[in-house]
């Protein structure tokens, strides 16, 4: 897959696929606030422009820093081996 970084700091691709990755840009859509029971909603209009809807499968990602969790994203559990697979690729052709 070729990537083009673009005059507004995101990367495109040559493919039709999901363009999230680290060169990515980004939006904070909303601050959520976590309840005692450790729920916290994702907004309406998140949830429609994300096409997410009941039953829905969401993979919580976790990156650690110095021992703890420092950040965390929600990908779609149907686009995730799509982007496991992006990454991953060029690791395994690494040294050929």
């Amino acid at each position: 897959m070729t990537k083009k970084r673009t005059s507004n700091g995101s990367c495109t691709s040559d493919e039709n696929m999901c363009e999230c990755n680290p060169c990515s840009a980004y939006n904070v859509e909303a601050i959520l606030s976590v309840d005692e029971r450790g729920q916290m909603v994702l907004p309406k209009e998140v949830r429609e422009k994300a096409g997410i809807r009941t039953g829905t499968k969401l993979a919580l990602i976790s990156w650690e820093k110095e021992g703890s969790i420092c950040c965390l994203a929600l990908i779609k559990a149907e686009d995730l081996s799509g982007m496991v697979k992006e990454v991953l690729e060029p690791l395994m052709h690494k040294g050929d």
